[in-house]
């Protein structure tokens, strides 16, 4: 095998095992962007493959010019030979390529202009989301014309399949991204402005979300993940965290809404008693959740009492001090919470 051959056929390597690494990172990966699963995301994640296979397929048509040029025999440097090449044709490759150029780039603009077009929000969307990002967590708001129906959950979102949802994004404290890659793009929210993107699922399932804006110390620890619904099974959703929290069934878990109202009331809110802290996530359904502290830990009892316990040996820096409570305290307050489904 010649030189040169052997550097066409390093190259085409080279291709292959990028696209098969991409492959597995699709396979594997949460958070990847490959693929999507909405038309939110559906119609960038196609322009960015064709336009990465475009790159690709000009890359190598010009390596491959490139090592024909090198790969030919030399000829001496005749100005008289140069002038006859460009009168009998030589400039002829210059102006097919320029023209094949220009028209591959003007598609490539049209496609891109009628994706921004794709994925702007959708005329007659119906249900709206307030997420309020913080260090290190979100607040999901459920808006609705009729405040009986409003409701707030944190670092979870629920949303139908195959119906558009409004977004609006606020900042309660510095820059932060709202990102779930496989239902559309990053939308920055900003301090003091109100950002808008929009979410849609075209199959049910719970798409990982990520703060995609650096925003301090726990920022690989501000996760959320959309959870899309068949219609029924969301609506029995929204009736469930529509309900108030249920009384204690016996007076240990009364003792732990006790304790839970001296120590932990002024952060957290709890509907249907009297807690109504706005600083922290509220936890009228804490169980019904997948995760602790965004993302961070399995929601299991075990790791709710490891959080209450010592929450900053956990998640360093979050907003959640140590709580001074007994051992007998926290399994009290632990058991009440748990009832909280």
């Amino acid at each position: 095998m010649t030189g040169g051959a052997s550097r066409l056929v390093a190259a085409a390597v080279v291709v292959v095992a990028g696209f098969a690494a991409s492959q597995v990172a699709r396979a594997e990966s949460s958070m990847s962007y490959l693929t999507t699963f909405g038309p939110a995301g559906d119609p960038a994640t196609r322009l960015g493959w064709g336009l990465g296979l475009i790159s690709i397929a000009v890359t190598v048509i010009v390596t491959a010019l490139l090592l024909a040029g090198l790969l030919r025999r030399r000829q001496r440097a005749d100005p008289k030979a140069l002038a006859v090449a460009s009168d009998t044709g030589g400039m002829a490759w210059i102006y097919v390529g320029t023209g094949i150029t220009t028209v591959i780039l003007l598609a490539c603009a049209v496609w891109t202009i009628r994706t921004i077009s794709a994925i702007a929000m959708p005329v007659g969307t119906d249900l709206s989301l307030e997420v309020s990002a913080a260090q290190w967590w979100w607040r999901v708001r459920y808006d609705n014309a009729d405040p009986s129906q409003v409701f707030d959950t944190a670092n979870e979102i629920h949303i139908p399949v195959g119906r558009p949802v409004r977004v609006e994004l606020e900042s309660l404290d510095v820059i932060h991204s709202f990102w779930i890659p496989k239902l559309g793009g990053k939308m920055d929210v900003i301090p003091g402005r109100t950002n808008v993107t929009w979410l849609e699922a075209d199959a049910p399932g719970v798409y990982r979300g990520q703060c995609g804006e650096y925003c301090g110390a726990q920022h690989a620890h501000m996760a959320l993940s959309v959870v899309a619904d068949p219609p029924a099974t969301y609506a029995a959703w929204v009736a469930d965290q529509l309900a108030q929290a249920p009384r204690p069934a016996s007076s240990d878990v009364a003792a732990g809404l006790a304790t839970f109202s001296r120590h932990c009331a002024a952060c957290h809110a709890i509907r249907g008693t009297d807690a109504g802290g706005i600083l922290g996530p509220d936890l009228t359904h804490l169980m019904s959740r997948s995760t602790l502290a965004a993302g961070t830990l399995p929601n299991t009892p075990a790791n709710l009492l490891a959080w209450l316990a010592d929450s900053q040996a956990i998640k360093p820096g979050c907003r959640m001090p140590r709580l001074a409570l007994s051992a007998r305290e926290l399994q009290s307050v632990a058991r009440y919470l748990q009832t909280l489904q």
